[in-house]
This record gives C-alpha cells, sequence and structure tokens, in this order.
C-alpha cells in the first residue's frame, strides 16, 4: 500500500501527499496512473514467405505518471491550487518519493501538464509527469550498494558496545585483499554499476570480468602512456561508469580528471549486472597488491 508521495520541486523544496492525512498538505490524491509496468515497444519484421512476423528488437518507452488530486481548504482552495504552480511548475524538473509498505522508491521527471478544474463545486487538479527513465530508483537508507574486493570495509556504526572488559569485541572495519567477489542484486533489471579503483603503487595492464555473463573489460598500459604521458602510479583513482547513457572513464590524478576512454580494449563490453550473484573478478600484468578495487551500484525496480 501506497502510505505518500512526496514531491521535490527544482529549489529542492519537498510537500509530503499524505494518503491517509491530506489535510496536512492540503491535497487529497484521488487518483495516480503511470506506477505500474511501463508498456514495451515490441519491433517485429513481417516477411511475405512466412507466417506471423520475426522479432527484431524491443524497447521500454518513457514513463507518464498522471496525478488526480483535490483541493482542499488550506486556508482556502485558492492557496492550495497556488501551491500546486510551485511544486508541479509547467517542463521544469521534480522528484517523486514514493512510500509503500515494503519499499522506497523514486523517479524524475518534468511536468508536462498542471490542469485545475475551477468552475466545479469541487476543485480537483490534475497532473501530468513524463519520467525519461522508465524505472524506479530504490531510495533511501541502502538504496545504494557498495561491495569491496581490496580496502577497508567499515563496520563501525552506531549504537555500538563492546559488551567485554576482557575481549576485543568491537570491529572498526575489515581489511579485506579479494581478487573475485560477488555482487548480489535484486532488483528488477539489470543495470549499469560505477567500478571504484585507487592505486598504491605502479600497475600495468587491467583486466575486469564479470564471470557470470562473461562480460570483459582490459585497460592497456601503454595507452594511458600514450594519454597521460605515465602509467597508473600511487596515487591515481580511476572510475568507469557502465550505466546506459553515461558511459565513462575517468582518470584522477592529482585533482585532475582526464577522459581516458581510449585506453579501454575496442573489444571490451560494458557491465549490466543481472537479478542474482554476479562473480567480478580483476587482475594486472603489474603491481596487483597496489589496487584497491570496489562497486558501487543502485537498484532498479520495473514499478511500485
Amino acid at each position: 500500500m501506497i502510505r505518500t508521495i512526496t514531491v521535490i520541486n527544482r529549489l529542492n523544496e519537498t510537500l509530503e501527499l499524505d494518503l491517509f492525512h491530506p489535510e496536512k498538505s492540503g491535497f487529497a490524491i484521488e487518483d495516480v496512473t503511470g506506477l505500474g509496468p511501463v508498456r514495451a515497444s515490441i519491433n517485429l519484421a513481417e516477411f511475405s514467405t512466412i507466417d506471423g512476423a520475426v522479432y527484431n528488437s524491443a524497447r521500454i518507452p518513457s514513463r507518464n505518471i498522471v496525478m488526480k488530486l483535490i483541493l482542499l481548504p488550506k486556508p482556502d482552495i485558492e492557496t492550495t491550487r497556488q501551491l500546486s504552480y510551485k511544486f508541479f511548475p509547467i517542463k521544469q524538473r521534480v522528484k517523486l518519493v514514493i512510500d509503500t509498505d515494503n519499499r522506497l522508491l523514486e523517479t524524475t521527471g518534468y511536468v508536462e501538464a498542471n490542469e485545475p478544474i475551477i468552475f466545479s463545486e469541487q476543485e480537483t487538479l490534475q497532473v501530468s509527469i513524463i519520467c525519461p527513465y522508465p524505472f524506479f530508483y530504490s531510495s533511501g537508507p541502502g538504496s545504494e550498494q557498495y561491495t569491496t574486493f581490496t580496502g577497508l570495509e567499515k563496520k563501525f556504526t552506531f549504537p555500538w558496545s563492546n559488551e567485554s572488559t576482557t575481549t576485543k569485541l568491537l570491529k572498526m572495519g575489515d581489511i579485506l585483499k579479494n581478487q573475485i567477489a560477488t555482487v548480489f542484486y535484486a532488483g528488477d533489471n539489470e543495470i549499469g554499476i560505477t567500478i571504484e579503483m585507487e592505486f598504491l603503487g605502479d600497475v600495468g595492464d587491467l583486466t575486469i570480468a564479470n564471470l557470470t555473463t562473461g562480460d570483459l573489460m582490459e585497460i592497456k598500459k601503454s595507452r594511458i602512456i600514450a594519454i597521460t604521458g605515465n602509467q597508473l602510479k600511487q596515487g591515481d583513482k580511476v572510475f568507469i561508469n557502465t550505466i546506459k547513457g553515461e558511459k565513462s572513464i575517468i582518470l584522477l590524478r592529482g585533482g585532475v580528471e582526464t577522459n581516458i576512454l581510449n585506453a579501454l580494449d575496442k573489444d571490451a563490453s560494458w557491465f549490466q549486472i543481472i537479478k542474482g550473484d554476479n562473480v567480478f573478478h580483476f587482475d594486472t600484468t603489474e603491481g596487483l597488491v597496489n589496487i584497491l578495487f570496489a562497486v558501487r551500484n543502485r537498484i532498479i525496480y520495473e514499478a511500485i
């Protein structure tokens, strides 16, 4: 069951629409459409010599969320209606955070229409929001997963207690040294990841593989030298973003960001993790102990 829908406008101001206590906001939600899975576009090719059609491709278009709201006198109908123009401004960007019994999800869209019905006994408002990305992101604490392969895995959280006067039970963190680890993904649809690497010394050719899907990435030492004048070395950080529409490989050296996309092997695959276990492995031709490696990813769902 949906409990609240929070609207965040371009100025980062928030309006919480409580389904059980609409008097708090002045807006009572009568209906919301567009919260289920978006209808897919299936592309088929027809041939004169065979029956039916042949599957070509499929895609999911943008999401259209339409909210029908009843305006309540807080302190009067006119004030409430004008408040809607602040939180649903035409063509502007808004974020919706939807709180349900077992999920907290968010999506971002642009206001297509804000249509008040003024001359009626019960004044209402219909808002249409176009969300370019058709999926919902998990929101709130735990919405982003962080898997450490090599480095310090943080363990120190509040509340805490040692619960012993003789034995040291309190952990600040664990030092991990794994070339291979599992990224467990619970989302509904595949999604890209961000690979974060920090280097404690010189490193050679890098190889990263998703053993579950068979995808592989190789970053060549010779191309790094050609782009930057030096191989990967102490203090360098590399960020690989495989999210569709955001793909990039950035080297951070001495506070300066450099695009090193051309260092990637031409046959490389851009990782997309799938539901369940995704086993990743990394290696290098030189300086394996000099690599701190971690994978970061968000979680997406098809519907509320």
